[in-house]
């Protein structure tokens, strides 16, 4: 159990509705129908919870996950750190591919094997413990090959085999070290505005990949040219950046490693657009798995506090090179409660102690940074813009265990203006954000230890209560219940 038993009278953001337990709320409407408006309905789009069963067997899991279609993907739907990973290794002993799509080493799912071992995963996708699973790194994501490298010693030297079960497209591109320096010089250029990267170089490289001047994997089999553009790149970032130190001893050094790196990494290197258009078309399943979640999205997310990539649905068709129509179930991640790293809007943020105890209770500390995440109530009008824009068929609910020693728990059900005046839709305006005010609903702890429950039946009431009311107000079936870390602390719904 956690030690959150003294939980009870939380600091909630300044900017936001006081949090008292005391007080009631009635549910609001968190977005009215208009004409010529599309909006996620209120009414379940797969089932009602009082339809959904009740029992969590081995059979009913088994049947969801064989349920879903031929290409399905799992995505976040919060600011990252939701658990993902775990999902995916669990999802991928049923499908032939686990792809990844966007982002880079700022990833960091963390899964465990069967026998409790932990790995954490920056660049390799989450279904590498499944030893009959090919894992495809597609090519809307950056590579940084000394981070991949890593990653598949380490795997290698905990007995899992990675030869011949990853590929890299040949089309993504390549993130180099220069890059990570680069993330840091303009975070400190940003000073007080900074955006809170990882610092691995995600968005540099992105950079080079939009301005078209950037280096990509099948560029390893032209050494006669790569020296050239990289040159090019590193001049480019001495002359931009003060503290950039760069001369021909540099170069020359890079190349060379380079040159040892193209020939480990050749027979990795694929047509992933074909490995997969052909996998399509003769009917492998596949799962596509994102990084980062979509309220980091480089559109659609709390810019300019998010990721440089497509976290959301579109991402995986532009990731991949696959059609929108063979696109089909969708899982959205969510965490019982909502974290985030860095820095940027957190209506629902619950600061000081409380929020410190969530994070401790949570272990909410970055698998690439090991940063520690700053911690809320769960958000659910950011949720639904999240099913709005991703269109899921089920969410997988994470970490409901943490919230068990809670006496109350609280739910942001809605925004609203300073006046009153309800918010319709997720504003993209930061300041709008900052200073509008949340409508919370006040919902009964359960108070026990729930770690050890694998039927749903089983949870308490109130915990019950829990799921099921974000199920009537997404109008999204919860399928899948996080109650641990591990493979087997899953809950089928």
């Amino acid at each position: 159990m956690n030690n959150l038993s003294s939980f009870t009278a939380l600091d909630s953001n300044p900017l936001s509705t006081p949090c008292s337990f005391g007080a009631q709320h009635h549910r609001p409407v968190l977005l009215q129908r208009s004409r010529n408006t599309v909006v996620c309905s209120v009414k379940p789009l797969v089932a009602t919870p009082s339809s959904l069963s009740l029992s969590g067997s081995p059979n009913q899991g088994l049947n969801r996950i064989e349920s879903l279609t031929q290409v399905s993907g799992v995505l976040g739907c919060q600011w990252g750190d939701e658990g993902k990973g775990k999902l995916v290794d669990i999802l991928a002993q049923h499908f032939d591919i686990v792809a990844r799509c966007q982002g880079g080493a700022n990833a960091g799912h963390t899964i465990y094997n069967a026998e409790g071992k932990k790995f954490a995963l920056h660049l390799v996708p989450s279904g590498i413990l499944n030893e009959e699973t090919l894992c495809v790194i597609g090519n809307g994501v950056v590579v940084h090959l000394p981070g991949l490298f890593k990653e598949i010693d380490g795997l290698e030297s905990n007995g899992v085999s990675c030869k011949g079960r990853i590929l890299v497209s040949d089309r993504a591109h390549l993130l180099f070290d220069f890059h990570q320096i680069v993330d840091g010089l303009r975070e400190s250029e940003l000073s007080e505005s900074f955006i809170g990267t990882t610092k691995r170089g995600i968005g540099p490289c992105y950079s080079n990949k939009v301005i078209r001047n950037g280096i990509r994997v099948s560029d390893l089999r032209h050494m006669d040219t790569f020296p050239q553009k990289l040159d090019d790149l590193l001049s480019d970032a001495a002359s931009r950046f003060q503290g950039f130190e760069y001369g021909p001893h540099v170069l020359k050094e890079e190349v060379e490693k380079y040159k040892r790196f193209a020939e480990r990494l050749e027979p990795f290197i694929a047509d992933t657009v074909h490995v997969v258009n052909e996998a399509i078309s003769e009917k492998k399943k596949i799962l596509v798995e994102g990084g980062q979640a979509t309220m980091l999205d480089i559109d659609f997310g709390t810019y300019p506090f998010v990721t440089s990539s497509s976290p959301s649905a579109g991402g995986i068709c532009t990731g991949l090179g696959i059609a929108p129509r063979v696109l089909g179930d969708l899982v959205g991640v969510v965490k019982a409660y909502t974290t985030r790293v860095g820095s940027g809007p957190f209506p629902t943020e619950i600061l000081g102690q409380g929020g410190d105890l969530l994070r401790s209770a949570g272990q909410e500390f970055g698998t690439t940074t090991g940063r520690p995440r700053r911690c809320g109530w769960l958000d659910m009008a950011a949720l639904k813009y999240c099913c709005q824009i991703n269109g899921f068929s089920s969410l997988n609910l994470t970490k409901l265990d943490v919230l068990s020693d809670l006496p109350k728990i609280l739910l942001g059900v809605a925004y609203k203006q300073k006046d009153g005046t309800p918010i319709k839709s997720f504003p993209s305006d930061l300041r709008d954000l900052e200073q509008l005010e949340v409508d919370y609903e006040e919902l009964p702890g359960w108070e026990s230890d729930i770690s050890s429950v694998r039927n749903y039946s089983d949870l308490p009431k109130a915990a019950r209560q829990y799921v099921e009311t974000i199920e009537e107000l997404l109008g999204v079936p919860v399928h899948y219940i996080g109650v641990g870390p591990g493979r087997d602390a899953l809950i089928y719904k």
